[in-house]
This record gives C-alpha cells, structure tokens and sequence, in this order.
C-alpha cells in the first residue's frame, strides 16, 4: 500500500463512525420534519456509500441493469466477502432498494430510528414463534413493494470464496411472491478483505443477474431454490460455466 493510500485509508477508518452518524441524524431529520417523503430520504445513505468508496480510492461499476425492471420488486442476493458489499451497493446500485437487519441494529440511538423510519427491516435472528413471526413480517413488506438485499452466506467470507448458502432468503422469495435475482460482487474482497481495518483502492463490479421466478416453488422447496440461486451467483463470479457453455 502506498502511503498516500495508507492515509486516505486511515481517514476513510476515522471519518466512518461521523459519516454514518450524520447521515442517520439527516436521513431522520428528513423524513421527520423536512420533505417526509421515505425516498427522497434515500439520496442520505446513496451519498454515505458513495462517499465512503470514494474515500478510500474505490471505483464501482454495475453491469446487467437490463436484466431487471424497474417497477418491478425483487429480492436480490449477493456473495458476502467484504463490508464495501455494502458501502458500493448503497452508493451505486440504481434500483431502489431497502436493507434487511438484525433487530439487535434497531436499538443503536439515532441508527436505529433512522433505518426504521426508511423502511429498512427488523429480522429476529434467534430460533422460535418471534423468528417465524418476524420472517412473515417481512415478507408481507416485501411483497408490498420493497426491494431488499440478503447475502446467503450469512457471514462474509474469509478467503472471498463462495460459501454455502443458507435457505431465509429463499424462503423470503418463496413467501413474498417475488423473483429472487443473483448478484455478484467481484474485487471487494480485495478492497477490503475480512478481518482487515484499512481499505486499498481497487475497482468493485456489481454483476446482475436474470432473475429467478418464484411462481413454481413452495416452502418446502427452500434447498433447491437456495441452490440454484449458488449455483447462478457462482456463474457470475466466473465459479462455473454458463448453461451452454463449451466445456474445452
């Protein structure tokens, strides 16, 4: 890393914690008392994105919009291997969109309010009724009319491998009623790879994939939507060849 790298990839690391304070008091002061409107007040965290990549020297490009619609509702779901996922997704993908979170992030003073009153989501995480309860929940959002993120993995990758994908986000397609579309990110995991602190510069592709439709599967069906949704996010990452590919 250069050192002119190294110190707008310290600022990046101090300015974080301030930047997304600010924009969860602007977003909230927005929707509150200013234009009320829930999307005009997503243009507050396109910019925290957008100016955390731009910090730290990183270029985002999205490839394949014309895979989707946009009036249409969808469940988009990524490989996980960075947290510049987030921060590139945020800033730079067109489609509107709200984010899925554990409730626990709901309770954080000024963050919490700020991603309740922009209509991102609460998932209980824990096993039982209020697990299922929240689960319904969200679906019944989704099938309202909000586009979400999920990664599969559940957790970023170590290596920036594909991980197995676990079934929620199938099951959220299945019961919202909604396609599910695969997304890779590619060069994030060497942005900033897991376990590291200070970001490199670097170029984030966002890859779009068709989408999948829902129409024919039930709930019981979780595991082979889970695994045709890996196996067409592995064909974006380059993991696999395409159907019809030449093998040699």
């Amino acid at each position: 890393m250069s050192p002119f790298q190294f110190i707008r990839s310290l600022c990046t690391l101090a300015l974080a914690p301030l930047l997304t304070f600010a924009v969860s008091a602007a977003s909230l002061s927005d929707v509150l008392w200013f234009r009320k409107s829930e999307v005009k007040a997503q243009v507050f965290p396109r910019y925290w994105g957008r100016i955390l990549c731009r910090l730290a020297g990183v270029r985002v490009r999205v490839e394949g919009m014309t895979n989707l619609d946009p009036r249409q509702t969808y469940i988009f779901a990524a490989n996980h291997c960075s947290q510049y996922d987030i921060f590139s997704f945020q800033g730079y993908f067109p489609h509107d969109f709200r984010w899925i979170g554990k409730k626990e992030l709901f309770r954080i003073p000024i963050f919490g309010q700020a991603m309740h009153r922009l209509g991102y989501i609460a998932i209980d995480r824990s096993h039982g009724r209020q697990a299922l309860q929240s689960l319904d929940e969200a679906a019944k959002r989704i099938a309202s009319g909000s586009s979400v993120l999920i990664f599969p993995e559940g957790t970023r990758s170590s290596d920036g491998a594909l991980q197995e994908f676990k079934t929620g986000a199938a099951v959220l397609a299945i019961k919202a009623g909604v396609p599910i579309v695969p997304l890779g990110f590619s060069g994030s995991s060497r942005v900033l790879p897991k376990g590291r602190l200070l970001p490199r510069g670097g170029e984030i592709v966002i890859h779009i994939g068709a989408p999948i439709s829902t129409r024919q599967y039930r709930t019981a069906d979780k595991q082979v939507l889970a695994t045709e949704l890996h196996a067409a996010v592995a064909r974006l990452l380059g993991h696999a060849p395409s159907a019809g590919d030449d093998p040699k």
